[in-house]
């Protein structure tokens, strides 16, 4: 704790600095209350992607199961462009996904089992979960640290520099209003001894 001046300016001073974090308080405990909810609802919407994914991913096993053919659909679909943009979720810039485009290599048909155009197109919605997702991620990401950051900022508000700030004003009154009446004490005694000194001239 850094070491207080026991002045008036130095009261003026604590009581400007009190002020300044009870006003800025309230607007970071907001912040932190928007923020917990965003990374509620971005750790919903991972759930929702992933549960998707699953099972999209089951369904396109018990197809494939269906056939005897072993096919690499993945040689047949591939990620053209993710367009994202930076989006603000309470206050923090995030990523956000505008679109994600497919490039398709041709398809024998000969060669290739009947089913290969519903694959294709059960792969492209897969890696579209995919791409999402980890845009997600980074949005939560991004949203938890920022949330840690203003936690951090509301304790120490709260806990440190809301509290020192009311000691510190204590303590120099204290000081300001025993330094007064030792003033006024002096000032008496120097009253008197001058009376007596007059009176005994």
């Amino acid at each position: 704790m850094p070491k207080i001046k026991y002045t008036k300016n130095e009261l003026k001073h604590q009581r400007n600095a009190l002020q300044r974090y009870q006003r800025y308080l309230p607007t970071l405990e907001l912040k932190k209350a928007q923020l917990q909810i965003e990374v509620r609802k971005a750790d919903g919407e991972i759930s929702k992607k992933l549960a998707e994914d699953n099972e999209k991913r089951a369904y396109l096993a018990t197809w494939i199961r269906l056939f005897s053919e072993e096919v690499d659909i993945g040689a047949y679909v591939h990620v053209q462009e993710v367009k994202q943009r930076m989006g603000n979720v309470a206050g923090v810039n995030v990523p956000v996904c505008e679109s994600i485009s497919f490039r398709r290599e041709p398809v024998d048909y000969f060669t290739t089992p009947a089913w290969i155009d519903d694959g294709i197109a059960i792969l492209e919605q897969l890696l579209t979960l995919r791409i999402e997702l980890q845009i997600l991620e980074k949005q939560r990401k991004l949203l938890a640290e920022e949330l840690l950051v203003t936690s951090q900022r509301v304790n120490l508000f709260e806990k440190i520099k809301i509290p020192e700030c009311m000691s510190n004003i204590r303590k120099i009154r204290i000081y300001l209003s025993d330094d007064q009446a030792a003033a006024v004490s002096r000032a008496k005694m120097v009253k008197k001894n001058a009376i007596e000194i007059r009176s005994a001239v």
